[in-house]
């Protein structure tokens, strides 16, 4: 998955003012205790950072 694609989806599902705060802000057990803006500098694929929001914050199955 592009990165362009992952804050696409992320601003569908949280809003385009709250997906960069919760990417900055919360810290998922599913990334190793990282946020996913520390995920993805530490080399995570977007597609797993993608999945793991999806599990933790029960993104509906249409917009995964």
């Amino acid at each position: 998955m592009r990165l362009t694609i992952f804050w696409e989806r992320m601003a569908e599902h949280f809003g385009a003012g709250y997906a960069d705060s919760f990417a900055r802000d919360h810290v998922m057990t599913e990334l190793g205790g990282l946020t996913v803006h520390q995920a993805l500098e530490a080399g995570w694929e977007t597609k797993d950072v993608w999945r793991a929001v999806c599990s933790a914050m029960d993104v509906p199955a249409s917009l995964r």
